[in-house]
């Protein structure tokens, strides 16, 4: 879906959301409960007038009294972008109850973002949708970038969207496959919008933004910075399905994108490569210690995770096209809610009913009741592990 940018740098709420994106460095889980609690023109000026708890206090006073927000505003839609809140259509509200889940909550670094400073053709909510971070060293072999583009173009071409970092290597790699074949990519800066980083990739980043996005939790002007990058893996990850890890060194940035997706209970997955390879080195040891699961092609992950029918059937809807030949599907007569909660099952393994609740962005009363029609009509089955789909559905 193609997004239009109506949005007035005069507005006073846009203008807080913007002030409170900047006020604080990186994530803040106390700004966004006060957001929450009074709104953000109240929480602005909340933090413009000082008194407030030290656990707010602390994090605000630096900035509170620069407040740049008309500025960074014009600037962005100059740019022709737009600054997405949860106030926004295209905010990914169903991606950001992954912040929510109780695990999750106990790292201090894993909280959703204020508000996303994006650049780009289409809507955030519905690219994010059906996709897979794709993710690697900055030094790839020619194995790993042939690697990378094969399982880039197949996860493209199922309509599953390609969420990396725009860094060099293994990244740049994934958003040119899906971009060769006119498919949108996301690409997660840490770094300000207005800033080309890194500077070689400067026409890359334009053809993201004509026929994808750019986006970024940092206001203009941030410069990147190696704790924005770790900060920035979470976003990667969040926006997406699934990890992809296809060549990583022993300490390769890419391994912190594979640990928030464990962290946020998404599927990590991981290439082998040859076994003299230092650039596998990496992939290798989280397929034998069990943090990913190896993969050899793009059609095992859409298998594993469900992600084919889904990306299928977002396709469909959007263009308006019935299934062929007039063949049923085994998901036709299920409301949204249960196809929702369908579509959130693992293929393997199993889900709890919290676990699910917020894979699907559905309440846990109606999940439950979502699952019992599911049970009866022989779609989802309850095992040791949780619920899966039945072996009919899959």
């Amino acid at each position: 879906m193609m997004t239009t940018n109506l949005q007035d740098p005069r507005d006073p709420r846009l203008r807080a959301w913007a002030y409170l994106s900047r006020v604080v460095e990186g994530p803040c889980r106390q700004l966004l409960a006060l957001i929450n609690q009074v709104g953000p023109e109240d929480a602005a000026r909340a933090v413009q007038s000082g008194g407030l708890p030290q656990v707010l206090d602390r994090p605000t006073r630096a900035r509170r009294q620069d407040d740049h927000s008309a500025r960074d505003l014009e600037l962005l839609i100059d740019m022709g972008g737009e600054l997405v809140t949860p106030d926004s259509r295209e905010w990914p509200a169903w991606r950001m109850l992954t912040f929510d889940q109780q695990e999750v909550r106990q790292d201090l670094d894993a909280v959703a973002p204020i508000a996303l400073w994006k650049r780009g053709a289409v809507s955030i909510d519905e690219v994010s949708s059906s996709a897979v971070a794709v993710v690697g060293t900055r030094a790839p072999s020619s194995y790993g970038e042939q690697c990378t583009i094969d399982m880039a173009c197949e996860l493209s071409a199922a309509g599953c969207t390609i969420v990396s970092g725009a860094a060099y290597g293994i990244d740049a790699c994934a958003h040119r496959a899906a971009l060769a074949g006119q498919k949108p990519t996301v690409a997660v800066l840490a770094c300000g919008i207005d800033q080309v980083y890194p500077s070689g990739h400067d026409r890359l980043l334009g053809e993201i933004v004509r026929k994808g996005a750019v986006v970024t939790e940092y206001p203009p002007g941030t410069r990147p910075a190696r704790f924005r990058f770790l900060a920035r893996n979470r976003l990667v990850a969040a926006l997406s399905d699934a990890v992809l890890v296809t060549e990583a060194g022993k300490r390769s940035g890419a391994r912190n994108t594979a640990r928030w997706g464990r962290l946020f209970g998404k599927p990590v997955y991981a290439m082998p490569g040859p076994v003299t390879s230092v650039s596998s080195v990496g992939c290798h040891q989280m397929i034998r210690t069990g943090e990913a699961s190896l993969v050899t092609c793009g059609s095992e992950v859409l298998s594993d995770t469900g992600l084919r029918e889904r990306a299928a059937q977002r396709v469909l809807v959007g263009s308006g096209i019935e299934p062929a030949d007039g063949l049923d599907r085994v998901t036709d007569g299920l409301d949204r809610t249960q196809l929702r909660v369908f579509d959130s099952l693992p293929m393997r393994g199993g889900a709890g009913l919290a676990e699910i609740a917020v894979s699907s962005g559905v309440p846990a009363a109606s999940v439950q009741a979502a699952l019992a029609v599911l049970e009866i009509s022989g779609l989802a089955q309850r095992g040791d592990a949780g619920w899966r789909r039945a072996k009919k559905a899959c």
